[in-house]
Formats: C-alpha cells, structure tokens, sequence
C-alpha cells in the first residue's frame, strides 16, 4: 500500500512478508524507486520468510543504481535474524532514524 504523508512517499504492509506477497510489493518499490526515494515502514508486518531478505536487498541495489535513497524503519527482529543466518545482514539498508 501505498501512502503520501507530507512530502514523502511510504511503502507500508501490514501481515506478512512471504513468497506469495513479496513479489507485488517488490515491483511496486522497483517501480517508486525509478522516480524517487522509497520510505518503508515494517512496524505492520507480522511475519516474514526468506523472501522478505530478498526484497530489502533488491530494492538496496535498485536505489543505489538509480543514485536513490532507501529509507527503512522497524524491520523486524526476525528480517534481521534470518539476514544474519544468510550471512547478509551487513548488506541491508541501515534503518534510519
């Protein structure tokens, strides 16, 4: 979903992030992040998978690509635990304050 609030644009989910919701989330970051910097907020996410790790890291190069910014806030405990797993978690976006 999708929401304005002042200037900037926030990509929000509620539920989980899992392989059947990642990939349309994905695409709609992908998208935003051709034309502007991405906010994201997880604190409404419930659960995650691996498929959660895979769409933080792509929209890092996609942003990083399109000289974009990435801004994430409230991953959740579980997204970092299975990034640390994977041996990726220094490659996730730093959350931002």
């Amino acid at each position: 979903m999708n929401e304005k609030a002042g200037d900037r644009s926030w990509l929000l989910d509620s539920g989980g992030l899992t392989m059947e919701t990642v990939p349309a989330l994905f695409a709609t970051g992908l998208r935003h992040l051709e034309s502007d910097d991405l906010w994201v907020d997880f604190s409404r996410v419930e659960s995650v998978d691996s498929a959660a790790v895979s769409m933080l890291l792509g929209w890092e190069r996609a942003a990083q690509r399109g000289k974009r910014e990435l801004h994430v806030f409230n991953i959740p405990d579980d997204l970092l635990s299975l990034a640390g797993l994977y041996g990726v978690a220094d490659l996730l976006p730093q959350q931002s304050s």
